[in-house]
């Protein structure tokens, strides 16, 4: 535990924790998987495809929804380290040691995590590790969504910065609609660029993105991959929430591919 931690920990918050398993009997070696969803989205984002396809595949699947998001309970003054906080418990709680997935700013949380909790392998999926570049690069594809949170209000994205074309309009609409407000203060911590500590015991680390996300850049999901000793598996022509995306199926398998290659 961290000196500030100790000093002041992270409030206690009921978390939403949604689980898929694998057809047939239980295995208990079977290493579990556990999404992280990023800011504005809960535990639903991976249920929608992810959770059941994740178990077909023979991983016990579950997602989480950071506290203040989807299911978990209210927090609105959460800042980052309450959200490493829940994933380290969640995690802890799992049957075996788990591979952690997070999504956009859930990926540097699940970064975050990995140095404090020893993960089987780690997959950063359209990772958003902040800084200015993103700030800005955001700001110039979307300024009215992005334009009050610059000074403190709501970022807000719209269907056009998620997905591709390839999803139906009305089907990435509603998905937009479900989509909940960041407390203030986490959001105004993704101003500056995170560089979080290295994973205990240099676990596998997967780093997936599209280069035609518009909340990501290419330039950032090469920064982040070389941060674990690797280049980024890209899926071109999708969307920022490849998980929601209309080949949300296409990502999924690489990366149950890629955790059984890694010995998941």
């Amino acid at each position: 535990m961290r000196s500030d931690e100790w000093a002041d920990p992270p409030k206690p918050v009921r978390r939403e924790v949604l689980d898929a398993q694998p057809p047939g009997p239980a295995d208990p070696a079977a290493t579990p998987v556990l999404f992280v969803p990023g800011y504005g989205h809960g535990a639903w984002a991976f249920a929608e495809h992810w959770l059941e396809h994740t178990a077909q595949r023979g991983f016990p699947a579950y997602a989480m929804s950071l506290r203040g998001h989807g299911g978990s309970g209210p927090a609105p003054q959460a800042r980052l380290r309450d959200y490493v906080h829940d994933v380290t418990q969640v995690a802890a709680g799992l049957p075996r040691q788990a591979v952690l997935v997070g999504h956009g700013a859930g990926a540097l949380v699940v970064a975050m995590a990995m140095a404090r909790y020893p993960v089987r392998a780690g997959v950063l999926l359209a990772p958003v590790f902040g800084g200015l570049g993103t700030a800005f690069g955001l700001l110039g594809r979307n300024p009215a969504g992005t334009l009050p949170g610059i000074f403190g209000g709501r970022v807000t994205l719209g269907r056009e910065q998620l997905f591709s074309r390839a999803l139906p309009a009305n089907t990435g609409q509603a998905y937009v609609q479900r989509l909940q407000r960041v407390p203030g203060g986490a959001q105004r911590q993704l101003i500056t660029r995170h560089q979080p500590e290295p994973p205990v015991g240099a676990p596998p680390v997967l780093v997936v993105g599209s280069p035609d996300d518009r909340v990501v850049s290419a330039s950032a999901l090469e920064w982040v991959a070389r941060r674990y000793g690797g280049s980024p598996l890209l899926f071109p022509g999708m969307g920022h929430d490849l998980m929601l995306d209309a080949r949300w199926q296409e990502p999924i398998d690489a990366i149950a591919d890629w955790l059984g290659k890694a010995g998941g």
